[in-house]
């Protein structure tokens, strides 16, 4: 599974660096090009915050924050055996990457650098994100569904739904065999 992580990760890093790299030497700051009129529209921002923008004084914070998610999903790595679960991780830690090395490596300094932002859908949200966003946000919709329904790094089901999803075989089974013995009617 950590090769199936690794490769996730590393595109999502690939694809998110090399589209930014064009946007940031194709684009001025604050040009739009209507891709696909209203839809999609790439709208070069450099963005010193979080998500919309928030906190935007806040930059080594995040810087902080996203390396404590690259070592906890290192940390955690070791105990996935579930295609799904590596799928997430790779997702998460691509994306977190992506954006930790615009913090890192880009202007105005080391730790400070505004993360590249570009991908403008309006009738979507009403913010400009970046391919890095949208792995992680599609990690986190992962996570979600992984989590409800029971599914454990190892990729076995937890005890509770596993137990629930028994009891309704059983009675999926109970009922089948109710409906098999009954006479059927019209000789």
């Amino acid at each position: 599974m950590l090769v199936t992580l690794g490769l996730v990760a590393l595109a999502v890093f690939a694809i998110d660096q090399t589209a930014k790299h064009l946007v940031s030497t194709g684009l001025t700051l604050g040009e739009d090009v209507h891709v696909l009129g209203d839809v999609l529209i790439l709208h070069y921002v450099k963005n010193p915050g979080a998500a919309f923008s928030l906190a935007s004084g806040s930059t080594w914070i995040f810087s902080i924050i996203a390396a404590c998610v690259v070592v906890a999903v290192i940390w955690f790595s070791r105990r996935i055996r579930s295609t799904a679960w590596a799928l997430f991780f790779g997702l998460l830690l691509g994306g977190t990457l992506g954006n930790l090395f615009d913090r890192l490596f880009r202007e105005p300094s080391f730790g400070l650098g505004h993360v590249v932002d570009f991908l403008y859908t309006p009738w979507l949200l009403p913010a400009i994100y970046n391919v890095a966003d949208i792995a992680i946000c599609t990690a986190m919709g992962l996570f979600v569904i992984l989590s409800l329904r029971g599914v454990n790094l190892d990729g076995t089901r937890s005890s509770r739904k596993a137990e629930q999803a028994a009891a309704e075989d059983a009675a999926d089974a109970d009922s089948t065999a109710a409906t098999d013995s009954e006479p059927r009617g019209g000789a």
